[in-house]
């Protein structure tokens, strides 16, 4: 009964125990950490705050699975699960098929397009510029709050995404008013919440900032001719690299659902998760120069974490950074998560 449920709702086979574990420990994690969090313990607030950072990023990649239809035989499964978890992520805010649609277009259009172009924008506000410039020296994810601002109030600043207004008028009450209730419970509890957030948001863009160095363009009308190796599969996978935690203890990259493997994800983009592992032994275990080792990762994401605000446009016209990531002095990007949708 089991195989012929699983044979008929889900994609692959091994996906229905792959996925009720991944729900599973995305759901404890998240909810137990809330429960943890509201009881004021010291001890089992900071767990919590732990625990549920790290619901919201199994909840993440979930969503990314989802978009590639990688779950369910159904997109319609697919899109109602992945809606479903962006509430976790507090990317509800915008739509899953405007998620989806841009998640696509990145592995069409091999380049990094946005609507909202954060760097001309501090360009703009020096203040503001500063500002970020020492919360990055913080460690404190500026930028990514700055994008996911922006998605809040999408429907108020892009003339295409008004007709989500009241969608998004009312995500805001429920949300902004669950937090309210939390503030009023307890400060303390707030301010837990706002850290496993942060948390979830720098583990994120860590996995995002190296792998790829695609050029960075405005996706505006004007500008698709810049867009140059749309469908090339050489360049894509020339300009893909991947970050898992370990090769050798291969378990540890179930904290990111294997998402470090991103050479064989963008070979076969509906690859499940659970999968990826032996698609990266097939085709690149001999490649060392595609894989980061972790502390090189660790490395460029701390050196570079201020000179990451603007991006090193150089790095994207040359093997030049290949090299620095092997060496740990790569710049690499921000504000590309697939959660922001412009």
């Amino acid at each position: 009964m089991i195989n012929t449920f699983e044979k008929n709702w889900f994609r692959y086979k091994g996906g229905l125990r792959a996925t009720i574990l991944a729900l599973l420990y995305c759901q404890l994690t998240y909810f137990g950490g809330i429960a943890l969090i509201l009881s004021l313990n010291p001890a089992l607030m900071i767990t919590g705050t732990l625990a549920m950072a790290h619901g919201m990023v199994i909840a993440a990649y979930m969503i990314h699975e989802c978009g590639h239809n990688a779950v369910f035989k159904s997109p319609h499964h697919n899109a109602w699960l992945g809606s479903a978890l962006n509430w976790l992520t507090g990317g509800c805010y915008g739509t899953y098929d405007d998620l989806r649609a841009n998640h696509m277009k990145h592995h069409v259009d091999n380049v990094d397009a946005v609507t909202f172009d954060y760097r001309s924008y501090l360009a703009r506000h020096p203040t503001q510029f500063k500002i970020v410039k020492a919360l990055e020296w913080l460690y404190i994810p500026a930028v990514e709050l700055l994008m996911h601002t922006v998605l809040m109030f999408a429907p108020f600043l892009f003339k295409e995404k008004e007709d989500q207004q009241l969608r998004v008028m009312g995500i805001i009450v429920v949300r902004f008013g669950l937090l309210l209730g939390v503030f009023l419970y307890s400060p303390f509890a707030y301010v837990c919440y706002l850290l496993a957030y942060a948390i979830f948001l720098t583990v994120l863009r860590f996995m995002d900032a190296l792998q790829h160095n695609y050029e960075y363009i405005v996706a505006v009308d004007s500008n698709f001719h810049l867009i140059k190796n749309k469908g090339d599969r050489n360049y894509e996978q020339s300009h893909t690299f991947s970050n898992p935690i370990s090769i050798n203890h291969p378990w540890l990259n179930l904290v990111t659902l294997n998402f470090g493997y991103h050479n064989a994800h963008h070979a076969k983009p509906t690859t499940p998760w659970h999968e990826l592992p032996k698609l990266h032994k097939s085709r690149y275990a001999n490649e060392a120069t595609s894989v980061i080792p972790f502390r090189q990762q660790l490395l460029s994401f701390h050196k570079n974490r201020i000179a990451r605000v603007i991006g090193d446009d150089s790095e994207t016209r040359s093997n030049e950074f290949a090299q620095r990531l092997q060496n740990g002095s790569a710049v690499g990007s921000n504000g590309v998560s697939f959660l922001t949708s412009f």
